[in-house]
């Protein structure tokens, strides 16, 4: 039994309470406890993907409890690829909070930050329902806390709706919960993947419903249509950096019916066959389609930015909905470009607000870095829209190939290529009134001078453009990668013996009979 997979998980635990209790007046301290803390997520993540990488299941047994009577981390090639992917993305958002000085304007941000890492990267590695639920609780929690971070009537209104449309997430979350232990006794996914397949034929009402509301709560929480409402608002008055680490968090969502829905739910299973494309698939075209007239349409860029978000959500759940190696392979690959671009996009968006008075996208005076932000927009926007050389594009072809033997193949291709050109025009149409027109505008004598955004700002930027680069570049061998995850999790058979067939108390004979 591996020690090592519970410590991204009791780090941020540990690391959060220290900053609020021996550096709550000293912001230097924070950072520094804050950096070093991260630094030291992603070395122990990029360990667990190393040790994951062949294939090993990894488990940690909390208090050497077997399952299912007790908790158990999991690491597979998803879980801990996930869980390096947030480390990766917190360290520039982290660096990015610092130089804009986000984190001083508000009290306890890094030590919410933490928390909010302990809670997603929890999620990622339970093996356990209601663990997942209690991870999906620590980072909303959190999150509520960052959502209002530095104060402002229309963030509290926003954070106010997200809140809501979280609880109502988190009772159906605890209604499936409980029906899915009164129909098999247990909350453990490996056991249950056992459980499940002897349940009668004739008794399958309670486990259907189950599997629907189960369903019901992911699609919350990755923004499927029609349960989206809650996140343009929240995301764009959210603070830049916070937005950006919320990229991560639809993911989650995502993460949670990708590994149900192959190992529990998967789609030869009966008793819930028709449940994964007699509507996912329709609502992530949807989604798709919404989220990309949403940046035609939109009026502010950070707004922009939030609706792309919901778009690049519906291309990640159309390859998912398809539930097939190929798809899940496609959806995994674009998994990791759509929280990258989405990340570095709400950061530019703040850089942006910084040399401007406000993000409206009308034209208005040249803001200070026009020429620098400029360049990183257009990165960031190629993208997004899925234009080469990115990744993007690589994304995109992986989920039209994957999409090719599909019932609704002609629907898949139609939305995914009219939405492709939909975004571009939006990206295009923001870019020209941002930074082309604002210099046919000529300042009026009274207006401030804008300060110009600090250089480890662009440093952040940078880096998430780098990873994004560098995922294209390297795009033959992740998606080789997310091929064998793929085949793994269609094949969970290991996993599940790992779980359940470990020795641990309770699983041995203890001679008292």
């Amino acid at each position: 039994m591996s020690h090592w997979i519970i410590a991204p998980v009791i780090l941020p635990a540990l690391l959060a309470p220290f900053i609020v209790l021996a550096a709550r007046y000293h912001i230097g301290i924070q950072r520094v406890f804050s950096i070093a803390g991260v630094l030291a997520l992603i070395a122990m993540a990029a360990g667990l993907a190393w040790e994951a990488s062949d294939g090993t299941i990894i488990l940690y047994q909390l208090g050497d409890w077997a399952a299912p009577f007790g908790i158990v981390l999991v690491g597979d090639r998803l879980s801990t690829l996930m869980v390096l992917l947030t480390t990766l993305l917190a360290l520039f958002v982290l660096l990015y909070a610092i130089g804009s000085g986000w984190d001083e304007r508000g009290r306890h941000f890094h030590a919410l930050f933490q928390f909010q890492l302990m809670g997603i990267i929890g999620a990622f590695l339970t093996g356990d329902l209601f663990n997942l639920f209690v991870f999906f609780e620590v980072l909303l929690i959190a999150s509520y806390g960052l959502m209002i971070h530095a104060g402002g009537n229309a963030r509290l209104r926003a954070g106010v709706q997200y809140v809501l449309f979280n609880l109502i997430g988190s009772t159906l979350f605890l209604f499936a919960l409980g029906s899915i232990y009164a129909e098999t006794g247990t909350l453990n996914m490996a056991d249950l993947a056992n459980r499940v397949t002897l349940i009668s034929p004739d008794e399958t009402v309670g486990i259907r419903v189950a599997a629907v509301l189960l369903l019901l709560v992911f699609a919350i929480k990755a923004a499927v249509v029609p349960l989206h409402f809650w996140l343009p608002s929240s995301y764009a008055e959210a603070p830049a950096p916070v937005a950006a680490l919320f990229a991560i968090m639809t993911k989650v969502g995502a993460y949670a019916i990708i590994r149900v829905y192959t190992m529990v739910f998967p789609p030869d299973l009966a008793i819930t066959s028709g449940l994964h494309d007699v509507w996912l698939l329709p609502a992530a075209l949807i989604s798709l389609a919404i989220g990309m007239v949403g940046v035609l349409a939109a009026k502010r860029l950070d707004r922009l930015v939030a609706f792309s978000v919901i778009g690049s959500m519906g291309m990640v759940m159309v390859a998912i909905s398809l539930f097939t190696p190929d798809g899940i392979a496609a959806a995994l690959y674009y998994m990791v470009h759509s929280t990258l671009a989405a990340a570095t996009l709400f950061l530019i968006s703040d850089l942006v607000r910084t040399g401007r008075s406000n993000l409206e996208l009308t034209p208005q005076p040249a803001m200070a870095g026009t020429a620098l932000t400029a360049g990183l927009f257009f990165a960031g926007a190629i993208a997004m829209a899925g234009l080469p050389p990115l990744s993007g594009f690589l994304g995109k072809l992986l989920v039209l190939e994957a999409a090719f033997n599909s019932d609704l193949m002609v629907w898949v291709w139609a939305i995914v290529l009219s939405s492709s050109l939909i975004s571009i025009l939006g990206f295009a149409r923001a870019g020209s009134i941002l930074f082309w027109k604002a210099h046919s505008v000529e300042p009026a004598t009274d207006t401030p001078v804008m300060p110009q955004p600090a250089i480890l700002s662009y440093v952040a930027v940078g880096g998430l453009i780098s990873l994004l680069a560098a995922h294209a570049v390297f795009a033959g061998q992740v998606h080789g990668y997310t091929t064998t995850m793929a085949a793994q999790l269609f094949a969970p058979e290991p996993y599940i013996t790992t779980v359940i067939e470990t020795p641990g108390k309770l699983s041995e004979p203890t001679g008292d009979y």
